[in-house]
């Protein structure tokens, strides 16, 4: 599986809110933001996950290789655009 369908399925589960019928997507990444301003970004994903704990990585930083749930790190390049998906860890 390459990692844009694994980025793609993983972005396209859903959770269940109460009854069968009651469904709405569990996001676990956002490969819409990519290309926007980590600030844009930031909004879409807190519009989906408002409990997010998001991090703006800066180009060419350490980060530590741990998983948080509820984390989640915002790439960006030298213009502040994001540069891959984000996604939850």
């Amino acid at each position: 599986m390459t990692e844009d369908n694994r980025q793609f399925r993983l972005s396209h589960r859903t959770e269940l809110l109460g009854g069968d019928e009651e469904r709405r997507p569990l996001k676990n990444a956002w490969p819409e933001v990519v290309g926007l301003t980590a600030e844009d970004a930031e909004k879409r994903i807190k519009e989906d996950k408002s409990e997010a704990h998001v991090q703006v990585v800066p180009p060419n930083h350490f980060v530590t290789a741990d998983y948080i749930d509820g984390r989640v790190r915002i790439f960006i390049d030298l213009s502040g655009r994001v540069l891959k998906t984000p996604v939850i860890g």
